[in-house]
């Protein structure tokens, strides 16, 4: 079996992405996979999950190669619950991702991204203390990347130290920076060193800015 590099996209559905930021989103995914399938290295490696917090968290699309991924239409709607969401990614993780074992290599690195324009509503320092730990232990690549004036950029760094902020708060921005991470993806790909990755808060896409 191949080994895959899942890619999580944690994004956040509340009723302040209502309108235009939702929309973007939505459309913004599309372009991504649609990117991604034009690059033969990334259609045989990369796998994508969307899983999204509003009152609670889905995963609305699990760990799928990019062949068989249809985008849903995301609905913004109720609070901000970054906490499940953050607690979910751990759940699909140790469920969707092979590990490496005596018999064969496992999967590459997970990378996530938790995409949002607030701050968390519901319990979220134990589960943000569980990705933080996975990250600064080489387990999980995890970016979060703030898209608003309201974002709690001081709780998304207990999350992961690799923080992005868009320089504008236009919704454009959450379509464009999905299009650099597809750009990014394919780039790792045709490397053959997919953990690379890791990397990605270093070299922030344009129009972003590392605080």
């Amino acid at each position: 079996m191949n080994r895959k590099l899942p890619v999580y996209l944690v994004v956040d559905c509340s009723h302040s992405m209502r309108g235009k930021p939702i929309e973007m989103v939505n459309s913004g995914i599309k372009k991504m996979i649609k990117d991604l399938s034009t690059d033969p290295m990334a259609i045989e490696t990369v796998w994508l999950s969307i899983i999204t917090f509003s009152t609670g968290a889905e995963q609305i699309i699990p760990l799928t190669e990019i062949f068989s991924f249809r985008p849903p239409e995301l609905i913004a709607k109720g609070k901000t619950d970054m906490g499940a969401g953050l607690r979910l990614l751990a759940e699909r993780i140790d469920i969707e991702v092979r590990r490496t074992s005596t018999k064969e290599k496992g999967d590459w690195k997970p990378v996530a991204f938790l995409l949002s324009d607030g701050g968390p509503g519901d319990s979220w320092i134990t589960p943000a203390k569980e990705i933080r730990a996975r990250h600064d232990a080489g387990h999980i690549s995890m970016t979060a990347v703030a898209f608003g004036e309201k974002t709690h950029l001081d709780k998304l760094k207990r999350v992961t130290p690799q923080v992005l902020v868009a320089s504008s708060f236009e919704a454009e921005s959450f379509a464009s920076f999905l299009q650099w991470v597809s750009m990014s993806l394919c780039r790792s790909c045709q490397t053959g060193s997919p953990e690379d990755y890791t990397d990605i808060s270093f070299v922030p896409p344009p129009g972003f800015f590392i605080p």
